[in-house]
C-alpha cells in the first residue's frame, strides 16, 4: 500500500540554562529529571493550544542512563509533569547526539503517520552522572575502536591535531576566542531569553536563585590569555579547556508535529524538517565525522553547502570544528557558523546539545527571515556523526 509522508515541523523549541558540572554549578542540587519536568510544564503553558494528552509520545536522549537519568526518564518525567498516565515515553542513547536523535526518531513517527504529536529532547547532568560514570566496556573495545584514545573525546581531538597538523593549536586558539566573544554579544542582546526556561535552585551553600543565564561563557577572552592555559591530554598538545567545550549541566527540548495538526491547532511553525543522517569514521578521529554525515544530508536534501544559509555546529573542539568549515571549503570565520557563538561558549551537556543546536535555529530563523535553509551537525562519540537540514518558516 503506497503512502505518502507527511511534513513535520517544529512548534516550539526551548532550553534550560546550561550550567557548569559540578559542586560551583547552579543544578548541583537540582536533579536531571526534575530539569525536564520543568521544560514540559514550559513547552504547555507557552502552547495552550497543546494538552498533554495530545503527545503520543516523549523522546529523551540520555547519554548516561542509570540513577537520576535511568528508568526511562522519557516515560517518567511526564508524569512528574503531573500529565497522568496517557503518555508514553522512553530514553536514547546516541551519547553526544541522543537529543538530535530523539528528534529525528519524533520526525520519522510523524511523518510516517504514526503520530501527529511528539516531544523529543535531550538532558544530562554531568555533575551528578560524569562521562563514564559506571560503565564496563568490553575487554575488546580499545582493539576494536583502534586504541585506548577512541575513549577520551579529549584525546581523540588531540589526534585530529597530530594526524592534520595544518590545524595549529592557534588556529583552535583563535576560533575559541571568536566563539566567546559572538556568545558574548548575543546574551547581551537577549537572544537566549525566549528559549531558556527560567528555574527556581538551590545552590551549593543553601543560596536560592532563578537559574535563567548559561554559566559557562567566558566573556573577554583572549589569543594571549589561551596560550597560558594547559594541556591536559597531552604533553605540549593543542587541546585545552579554552578551545574545548566545557562539563555541563542541562537539558532542552522540541516540540514536534504534523505541519496538518500544527495548523489545524492554529500554531506557527517555525521549522520544518528537511533531511537527516547520520554517519560514522574511525572512532579515534571522531570529530571528523560531522563532514561525511553532512555530505550524506546535503544529497538526500538535493543541496549543497551553497544553499545552507544557517549553521548550528555543536563545538565539541575547535579542532573538530575547523576540521569541519576546511573540508567544505569555507573560512574559519564563515558568518553563517554559530551566529551567537557555539558550545565552546555555552557548554556542551552532552544529549542536550543536539536540541539546543535546533532552538538555537529556531531563533536565527525567526531574526533572518530571508534565510532558508539551515543546517545542525555534531560529533559523536565512538566515531559518528549526525546532520539535520531544516527549512525556515518564519
Amino acid at each position: 500500500m503506497a503512502r505518502e509522508l507527511n511534513e513535520v515541523v517544529v512548534v516550539d523549541a526551548v532550553r534550560t540554562a546550561f550550567g557548569k558540572a559540578g559542586d560551583k554549578g547552579i543544578f548541583w542540587k537540582t536533579r536531571a529529571d526534575d530539569l525536564v519536568v520543568a521544560l514540559l510544564k514550559a513547552l504547555i503553558k507557552r502552547n495552550p493550544q497543546v494538552k498533554p494528552e495530545m503527545i503520543e509520545d516523549s523522546l529523551w536522549g540520555i547519554t548516561n542512563q542509570m540513577k537520576e537519568q535511568g528508568g526511562t526518564l522519557g516515560r517518567v518525567a511526564t508524569m512528574l509533569a503531573d500529565w497522568g498516565y496517557s503518555v508514553p515515553g522512553c530514553s536514547i542513547d546516541r551519547m553526544c547526539a541522543g537529543g538530535l536523535t530523539a528528534v529525528s526518531f519524533g520526525v520519522t513517527h510523524i511523518a510516517t503517520g504514526m503520530a501527529d504529536c511528539i516531544l523529543a529532547g535531550g538532558v544530562e547532568h554531568m555533575g551528578h552522572l560524569p562521562m563514564g560514570f559506571m560503565r564496563d566496556p568490553h575487554p575488546r573495545s580499545e582493539e576494536v575502536m583502534g586504541g585506548p584514545s577512541a575513549l577520551n573525546m579529549g584525546q581523540t581531538a588531540e589526534n585530529i591535531h597530530e594526524r592534520f597538523p595544518e590545524f595549529t593549536r592557534e588556529m583552535s586558539d583563535r576560533y575559541a576566542v571568536e566563539c566567546q566573544r559572538k556568545a558574548d554579544e548575543a546574551i547581551k542582546a537577549g537572544k537566549m531569553k525566549e528559549m531558556i526556561i527560567p528555574i527556581e535552585v538551590e545552590l551549593a551553600d543553601g543560596t536560592k536563585i532563578i537559574a535563567d543565564k548559561d554559566q559557562q561563557p567566558r566573556p573577554g577572552a583572549t589569543v594571549e590569555g589561551m596560550r597560558e592555559l594547559k594541556t591536559p591530554f597531552k604533553e605540549n598538545g593543542n587541546v585545552t579547556a579554552g578551545n574545548a567545550s566545557g562539563l555541563n549541566d542541562g537539558a532542552a527540548a522540541v516540540l514536534l508535529m504534523s505541519e496538518k495538526k500544527a495548523k489545524e491547532l492554529g500554531l506557527k511553525p517555525k521549522l520544518r524538517w528537511v533531511a537527516s543522517a547520520v554517519a560514522a569514521v574511525d572512532p579515534t578521529i571522531m570529530g571528523t565525522a560531522p563532514v561525511p554525515a553532512t555530505e550524506k544530508v546535503l544529497q538526500k536534501a538535493g543541496l549543497t553547502m551553497k544553499d545552507i544559509d544557517i549553521i548550528e555546529m555543536n563545538e565539541a573542539f575547535a579542532v573538530q570544528a575547523l576540521y569541519f568549515l576546511d573540508r567544505f571549503g569555507m573560512k574559519w570565520d564563515d558568518p553563517r557558523v554559530n551566529i551567537w557563538g557555539g558550545a565552546i561558549a555555552y557548554g556542551h551537556p552532552l544529549a542536550s546539545s543536539g536540541p539546543r543546536l535546533v532552538a538555537f535555529l529556531a531563533g536565527l530563523f525567526k531574526e533572518n527571515p530571508q534565510a532558508r535553509y539551515g543546517l545542525a551537525t555534531m560529533c559523536v562519540g565512538r566515531g559518528q556523526g549526525y546532520s539535520v537540514i531544516w527549512e525556515n518558516c518564519q
